[in-house]
Parts: C-alpha cells; sequence; structure tokens
C-alpha cells in the first residue's frame, strides 16, 4: 500500500484526531468514560454510545460543558434493532473514522456457579455485537479514509484475561471472582481483531485492540481492601491502574502516530501479563 509520507509531520500532529469522527460503544461506563474524554480531548468529533440514557445524558452534558463536540446514541447493541440505530446515526454524518468496541456488561462466576446462558451472552456483547457494528459500519470507515492511507482505525477493547487465565487465588472467598465465559469471549476478540485487521488492511482500515488490566471499581478498592491488596501483588507495578491510563494507547491508535500498526494488541495491565 502506498504510504502518503509522514516526514514533514509534528508529533503533536500525528496524535491529533482534529477533524475524526469517533463512535464509542459502552461510552459511560468505568473504563469508557475515561476513553470518551481521551477521544475528545484529542479533539475528535464523538458519538457516544450506551443502554443507560440517564449516565449517557450525563456524560454528555459533562463533556459538551467543556466545550466538546459530542452526541448521545441511546441503543442497545446486543439487538439488530439498537445497532441498526447506530449505523443510522452515522449514516447521517455521513464518514466514519474512529470506532472503539467497548461495551461489555460485567459479572461475576465460577465454572461451578456460570451457566451457558452466561456464555451465549458474553459471546453476543463482546463478539457479535462489534462484528456487527464493523460490518454495517465498514463503509462509513472507508470514507473516512484519505486514498490508500490508513486513515480509518477500529479499536477493540480486550482484556488481559484474554491472554492469560484469572488467578482465582486473589478472588477465593471475596465473591468476585473473574468468570470463565468472560476471558473466553475476551479471546475471542482478540482474534477476530487479528482477523478483519488482515483482511480490511488493503482497504486503508487499521483494526488493532488494547486489553486492559486490574481497573477496579471505587466500590471494590473501599469495600475489599484485601482484593485490592492482591491486585497490587500480582502486578509488576505493584498497583491498580486508573482508566485515564487508557488514553494514551487509544489515542495511539485512533491517530496517525500508529499509521503503520494493524492486527496488534496493546497490554495496558502494569505488567501482570510479563509473568
Amino acid at each position: 500500500m502506498k504510504i502518503q509520507s509522514l516526514q514533514n509531520r509534528h508529533i503533536s500532529e500525528l496524535f491529533s484526531l482534529q477533524g475524526r469522527v469517533a463512535l464509542i460503544t459502552g461510552a459511560a461506563g468505568h473504563l469508557g468514560s475515561a476513553m470518551t474524554e481521551g477521544l475528545c480531548e484529542a479533539g475528535a468529533r464523538v458519538l457516544i454510545n450506551g443502554r443507560d440514557g440517564k449516565t449517557l445524558q450525563a456524560l454528555n452534558d459533562q463533556l459538551s460543558g467543556r466545550g466538546y463536540d459530542i452526541h448521545s446514541i441511546r441503543a442497545d447493541i446486543t439487538t439488530v434493532a439498537g445497532r441498526k440505530i447506530i449505523v443510522n446515526a452515522v449514516k447521517q454524518i455521513g464518514k466514519l473514522h474512529i470506532l472503539v468496541n467497548n461495551a461489555y456488561n460485567p459479572s461475576t462466576g465460577t465454572m461451578e456457579t456460570s451457566l451457558e446462558k452466561d456464555f451465549t451472552h458474553a459471546y453476543d456483547i463482546a463478539v457479535v455485537a462489534a462484528f456487527s457494528l464493523m460490518k454495517g459500519l465498514k463503509k462509513y470507515l472507508c470514507l473516512g479514509t484519505q486514498g490508500s492511507k490508513s486513515f480509518s482505525s477500529v479499536i477493540n477493547i480486550c482484556s488481559m484475561y484474554g491472554t492469560v487465565s484469572p488467578d482465582l487465588g486473589i478472588y477465593a472467598g471475596k465473591g468476585h471472582e473473574n468468570p470463565p465465559y468472560y476471558g473466553a469471549a475476551k479471546a475471542a476478540l482478540l482474534q477476530l481483531t487479528r482477523y478483519v485487521a488482515c483482511e480490511w488492511g488493503s482497504q486503508g482500515i487499521r483494526v488493532n485492540a488494547i486489553s486492559p488490566g486490574p481497573f477496579p471499581k471505587a466500590q471494590i478498592k473501599v469495600s475489599f481492601p484485601e482484593l485490592l491488596k492482591n491486585f497490587k501483588k500480582k502486578n509488576p507495578l505493584g498497583r491498580i491502574g486508573d482508566p485515564v491510563e487508557l488514553k494514551g494507547a487509544l489515542v495511539f491508535l485512533a491517530s496517525e502516530a500508529s499509521s503503520y500498526v494493524t492486527g496488534a494488541n496493546i497490554p495496558v495491565d502494569g505488567g501482570w501479563t510479563a509473568w
């Protein structure tokens, strides 16, 4: 593929998302809200998706109040009707440069407590919904390219548990075990990321993944100090992550700074998967 020279571009230009249109699912969640903020701060026009209209509107109001170009799309991506709402919203704009498949509905469990329907639900939201949105929005991503340059970017939010298994000893007796279907679904999303990257690369669409590590919510940190201590001991950096630490990897993959990166997975896990 012929690539327009970046030789005279300043590094700040390469990381800029000015003039780009981005869509992020699960935008108002624990990790999603920080990533949405990162896309806005880098200059993108951001379409935020979620099922909960109240939290979605709160995020919209917060960021639009800071002068960012942000628009809400309330829709359930696990349904055909919901995904159609999203595609139609993008159709009104006419192009899309960045798609972030982030939505997930977390739950806990073990092999003993998990059910077959849990696997179906996890796969539907993590894999099927991402597949359907990528396929349904592809023509708008193609319109977002500049000639043959890899200008459009799809970023799938996976997990460290799509690469390694949870150490259930960390969670034992806490009731917050990471369930078997979560990692299975995220591993599938990682493989789908590689597959689509290979198929769409020649069309100017890059597809990559980010695999977050331990980013427990505030209530977990307060209510389960022993669990928090175990997370820190398991991690080479000796601490948990702050959602804002996902901004850098996200903007890198969304921008021209990563113009020669596709099919990759960036662990943002404090080194968890390194040992």
